[in-house]
């Protein structure tokens, strides 16, 4: 976890090296998603790709991993984003974060960052995260 956190801190990046397609099926057993673009290839005909799309709460933990490999697993207090491309099997993506301001809320101090998670040099999804600072940062 960080030390020192300021308006302007990069928060350290968290990748996902290859996003893995059984783990797309699993996720879908668990939301009881029935859309097949997650987990069957067949599906995908009528679609410009051909390998199954990551859903988006999946995208939406890479975030959530750097946040707590950052200041803790207890420390998201706001996750606001918006969904801006696919994400596929196969697909390598960085979640990245800049602190935007710091605020003390009650007995916690909380940076304001932009978050996104990128596919190469695409934005996938991005938004704004509110994290409690550990009391060493």
């Amino acid at each position: 976890m960080s030390s020192t956190a300021d308006v302007g801190t990069e928060i350290p990046p968290w990748k996902m090296e290859s996003v893995d397609p059984q783990r797309m099926k699993t996720m879908a057993a668990i939301l009881r998603d029935p859309y097949p673009i997650h987990w069957d290839h067949k599906s995908l005909e009528s679609l410009p790709t051909e390998r199954v799309v990551n859903q988006g709460p999946l995208n939406l933990s890479y975030i959530a991993n750097m946040l707590m490999a950052w200041q803790g697993p207890a420390s998201i207090r706001r996750l606001k984003v918006n969904f801006t491309g696919w994400v596929l099997e196969g697909d390598e993506v960085t979640a990245t974060g800049t602190v935007t301001s710091i605020d003390d809320v009650a007995d916690e101090r909380h940076a304001t960052c932009d978050i996104r998670l990128a596919r190469g040099d695409k934005d996938v999804v991005v938004g704004t995260a509110v994290v409690a600072l550990s009391p060493t940062s």
